[in-house]
């Protein structure tokens, strides 16, 4: 029975579940269009599970899992979601995270948005074309740009140049 009293609780029940949720850092926001779009059940059959989780549910890998952290070879780094080229080893350094960092992305590769989950505020890096989740940017990298494209080598392929 719908009460007034029932809808008090249930309103104050959303309110306080809303607020929770975004001060944890979880939003609701409106469905993005992409030139790469796929239901869940087909990027959970596309992807890897840990590339499903961090490219769709915005995780990320632990530090210092990833061979591409080492990679030294000349080629280029790709969304694993959509293939789209994103950054060149001619701007990849060793910034001792334990992730593979760029000082830049390629042209037009990369889209950036606030991300404020955990009580911090950072930019957080996606694919331009797929709207996966790829890292992180800070403002602690080297010359020229002083930028840290901080990625997950889970979600990105290397191609070597032959």
């Amino acid at each position: 029975m719908l009460t007034r009293r029932n809808m008090i609780f249930r309103a104050g029940r959303t309110l306080l579940t809303g607020g929770l949720l975004a001060a944890l850092g979880w939003r609701a926001t409106a469905a993005a269009t992409y030139e790469v779009m796929h239901t869940d059940a087909e990027w959970k059959h596309l992807l890897n599970p840990t590339q499903y989780a961090i490219l769709r549910q915005e995780g990320t890998e632990r530090p210092f899992s990833s061979p591409l952290d080492h990679e030294k070879r000349v080629g280029t780094f790709s969304c694993a979601g959509c293939d789209l080229a994103a950054f060149s080893s001619k701007t990849k350094f060793d910034s001792g995270t334990g992730w593979p960092s760029f000082w830049q992305p390629l042209p037009n590769a990369v889209a950036t948005r606030t991300d404020s989950t955990l009580g911090m505020t950072r930019t957080e890096v996606h694919c331009r074309r797929c709207g996966g989740h790829l890292g992180h940017v800070f403002n602690d990298g080297p010359k020229p740009t002083g930028l840290r494209y901080c990625m997950n080598g889970a979600v990105l392929n290397f191609k070597p140049e032959i």
